[in-house]
């Protein structure tokens, strides 16, 4: 029998919290809407950041979040579609744009890109 925790979502966009049970062998995005919520996503493998939240008390299990680098992780985000409950939970979802630039932004933001600039005909 497996284990079940309490897991509070604050969703920061739509000003809502949910309280809701979680196994702990189930995904915390997919147990979070079989009881009604209506959280954030996008891919559900853990690739974007769509679903990124920030733990703000409990344990959080996520060994297949390749769309977060481990320093993000270890700063306490985390993605609901891939992630387990470890211990009673508070998340709050956290803005897509915010959590992408944090990941990539260091190999993206070099300067805006130039159009209309000549070739070079070497």
């Amino acid at each position: 029998m497996s284990s079940t925790y309490t897991v509070q979502v604050r969703d920061r966009a739509q000003g809502t919290e949910y309280s809701l049970e979680v196994p702990a062998d189930r995904y915390i995005l997919h147990s979070c809407e079989k009881q009604g919520a209506e959280l954030p996503f996008s891919c559900r493998n853990g690739a974007c950041t769509t679903c990124a939240v920030r733990v703000i008390a409990g344990d959080i299990y996520q060994p297949e979040a390749v769309g977060l680098s481990p320093e993000l992780r270890e700063k306490g985000y985390a993605l609901l579609c891939v992630s387990y409950a470890r211990s009673n939970l508070i998340v709050e979802t956290q803005d897509e744009d915010e959590v992408y630039e944090l990941q990539f932004g260091r190999h993206f933001a070099r300067g805006r890109v130039r159009f209309g600039l000549p070739l070079d005909e070497d």
